[in-house]
């Protein structure tokens, strides 16, 4: 069980709440790149950590993420004009730039003294990889870029899609350290997924329902070691780096690419999911993006022109009972995204942890609370910068492995757990 003072720090992420000053200290994805394809076209509206922004594009291909609001009259800039390096009101004609700067009011005679007390909320928007990412905290502390594997390998290694979840960051993010339900939720996918199957490492999943959790500290967050059963005198490890905030990683499976997410708050009750693929040493095959783009593997296929999935709480995920009874999905429903979206969706936009029961098997989620908490009061309370800022933090990996029963997980597999360019992963 979890204390409700504990529960609300954890989940509240909008302006002056501990945790939304935690996220602030990040950067932490945006956009798609795809969202702002070229220069003037049309911006974007973002909300992001509860705060509604713009996101634009100017004459010069210059990125802008500025408070959705005019200064003038409060009237959205979303249905403004982005023209001649800037964005310009619809109702008055007041003009804006990437930062903010009002830079044209066509009421007033003396426009540039006065433009220059003028001035929106604004945050950088840098492009790295197909992610355009921003930092929402003090300027001055400004951290150096990420340096996520995936958004540093050559772009035909990698893929990335994102997809709107109707429920709070946490439960999202909990889910993706938590290996155990890969043997119950994900079994169909084990066995009919494209980028899944054909992997020994899932034969391991599908024959032990009980694995043994250990969790080791790591200086960005922490490494979550799922064990099972393997031959005599061998285990199988599931290793799940989780950088903070909110980056996890899955064990890869045979030679597929490597997943994983991004989960990034919008508000208190829906969050960003960001997924992608990439493979550490060759490109993607076209069927492999084929596959990702038509939503499987951990993508969704999501509603033309949106990013929300076709299959939602609205239309019950297009839960298939007879699918499920054939034994093609455990739970009824296609796709490993949206298996996860549905489960944790149908706990509520916030989950009352304190209901729950947890079990041995919830070391990781229990450990990655503690250092949450730990994390969020340290930088309140003595200005301590958190784990995962730090871009060396970010040169992780997930890893699958057999490993003698009396081997340590953490010191066999620290160099399988380290990412450098043009390193094969550790896979099973």
């Amino acid at each position: 069980m979890l204390k409700q003072e504990i529960n609300e720090l954890l989940t509240q992420t909008g302006p002056g709440t501990p945790m939304g000053d935690l996220f602030r200290q990040y950067w932490i994805p945006a956009l798609l790149a795809e969202e702002l394809p070229e220069n003037d076209c049309p911006q974007v509206r973002v909300k992001l950590l509860s705060e509604r922004m713009i996101a634009f594009r100017d004459s010069e291909g210059r990125y802008g993420l500025i408070d959705e609001f005019c200064a003038h009259r409060g009237v959205s800039l979303w249905f403004g004009r982005n023209e001649e390096g800037g964005l310009r009101c619809a109702y008055h004609g007041w003009k804006f730039d990437v930062t903010g700067q009002a830079i044209e009011v066509p009421s007033e005679s003396e426009n540039g003294n006065f433009c220059a007390h003028v001035k929106l909320t604004s945050y950088p928007l840098v492009k790295i990889g197909d992610v355009l990412w921003t930092h929402m905290g003090d300027p001055d502390k400004r951290p150096p870029l990420p340096e996520f594997e995936f958004a540093q390998v050559a772009p035909e290694q990698t893929y990335i899609s994102k997809r709107w979840q109707e429920c709070n960051w946490l439960q999202a993010f909990e889910g993706g350290i938590d290996s155990s339900h890969v043997s119950w939720l994900h079994a169909g996918g084990l066995k009919n997924d494209p980028l899944f199957k054909g992997s020994k490492g899932n034969e391991y999943n599908l024959a032990d329902f009980k694995p043994f959790f250990e969790v080791a500290e790591a200086d960005g967050g922490l490494f979550v070691g799922a064990r099972r059963n393997a031959e005599a005198d061998s285990y199988y490890w599931r290793i799940t780096p989780w950088v903070m905030p909110s980056f996890t990683m899955i064990a890869p499976r045979a030679d597929h690419p490597v997943h994983g997410h991004w989960w990034i708050p919008i508000d208190d009750e829906n969050c960003w999911a960001y997924s992608f693929d990439y493979h550490p040493t060759r490109a993607l095959t076209p069927t492999e993006v084929e596959n990702m783009k038509a939503g499987h593997g951990v993508h969704s296929e999501n509603i033309p022109g949106t990013y929300r999935p076709t299959a939602n709480k609205d239309n019950d995920y297009l839960m298939d009972r007879d699918a499920q009874r054939r034994g093609e999905y455990f739970s009824g429903i296609k796709g490993i995204a949206i298996q996860d979206s549905s489960l944790q969706e149908s706990m509520g936009p916030i989950v009352n942890r304190s209901k729950e029961r947890l079990v041995s098997a919830d070391a990781g989620i229990i450990k990655a609370r503690q250092k949450l908490r730990k994390a969020a009061l340290a930088l309140r309370e003595e200005g301590v910068v958190p784990p995962g800022v730090d871009p060396q933090h970010h040169r992780v990996r997930s890893a699958a492995v057999v490993l003698p029963r009396d081997e340590s997980f953490i010191e066999s597999s620290r160099d399988a757990l380290t990412a450098a360019p043009g390193k094969p992963h550790a896979t099973v």
